[in-house]
């Protein structure tokens, strides 16, 4: 269970009332690596707030494709799950751990009674919105405008930033992610080797270029 303390350092400038409602009403949750936290369909009756680990967000078609939306680390929140609760809709996407994590899930009628009570929430709901536009944007930008040499390139310096220059993915979870085939993607990280610019290993790569 995180105490005051740790909600104050991932997610600052609330008021103190609001850390000690949120300790009361929200719920922690541990989910392992791996484990699916919401699936598409499903109602959202709460949202969550990352304490420890890193989730997933993304969508899938009928045919099993997948399409990566944003990742979720330590002091941020879901905005897609504040958007359906305020709707009492259901997910349009997945979500999905990346390492062992652990979620403050906040229930739909605390967000909404807060929104009016406090303004610092107001706020965060705001920035929470704000910052997964920018995400949107620039996924529209990536599809749009560069070609998948680029994507591929943005996309490893995005998981290197993450996770640091060792990153556990196979060749096809990155597919899955830029919703290409794994023989586009294995081709293009072959080249990339061949330019110094990374090292592939079974099931992870390493970053070298500066």
């Amino acid at each position: 269970m995180p105490d005051e303390l740790t909600l104050r350092k991932l997610f600052p400038n609330l008021e103190d009332g609001l850390y000690e409602e949120l300790l009361q009403y929200g719920n922690v949750r541990s989910f392992a690596a791996g484990s699916v936290i919401l699936k598409k369909g499903h109602p959202i009756r709460s949202t969550m707030m990352v304490i420890e680990g890193v989730v997933k967000l993304y969508q899938d078609d009928d045919e099993g494709d997948e399409f990566f939306v944003y990742h979720l680390e330590p002091g941020q929140a879901c905005a897609l799950s504040m958007v359906c609760n305020f709707g009492h809709e259901k997910s349009e996407a997945m979500a999905k751990a990346l390492t062992d994590v652990v979620v403050l899930s906040v229930p739909l009628q605390y967000m909404e009674k807060w929104l009016g009570q406090y303004k610092s929430w107001h706020y965060f709901v705001i920035k929470t919105y704000r910052s997964r536009y920018n995400d949107l944007l620039q996924t529209v930008n990536e599809i749009a405008f560069r070609n998948m040499d680029e994507r591929l390139e943005f996309y490893l310096l995005k998981q290197v930033k993450q996770f640091g220059n060792h990153v556990k993915l196979t060749h096809q979870e990155i597919a899955n992610d830029l919703n290409s085939s794994r023989e586009v993607i294995s081709r293009l990280m072959k080249k990339m080797e061949k330019n110094g610019w990374i090292s592939i290993h079974r099931n992870s790569f390493e970053w070298l270029r500066k």
